[in-house]
């Protein structure tokens, strides 16, 4: 159900490729999104030009980050799947360390 995706408030640039993000129920996290960056037709305009990785933006609702491509496509990642993502990447880290 749509209401129960908990949205970002905030999204900065770590380095090319991660980014920490603000959800609204408190939870930062960082997450690597280098491995998904890395491929695929979509992205090549950030792989042709890592400083556009800079210009990510945060959805006017909060329920997704984006990129504008050189279409001026928006290239996005949702909420629950970054959030997804951010907690499976904090898990490993944790058996890591």
């Amino acid at each position: 159900m749509m209401s129960d995706i908990v949205r970002m408030k905030a999204v900065e640039v770590v380095l090319y490729g991660v980014v920490k993000i603000a959800w609204m129920d408190g939870y930062e996290a960082v997450v690597d999104l280098r491995p998904v960056i890395s491929g695929g037709e979509m992205f090549e305009f950030l792989r042709r030009s890592p400083d556009r990785f800079n210009e990510v933006r945060l959805s006017e609702f909060g329920h997704s980050i984006f990129w504008l491509d050189d279409d001026r496509d928006e290239i996005d990642f949702g909420a629950e799947s970054l959030r997804r993502r951010a907690e499976r990447q904090a898990a490993i880290l944790a058996l890591a360390s």
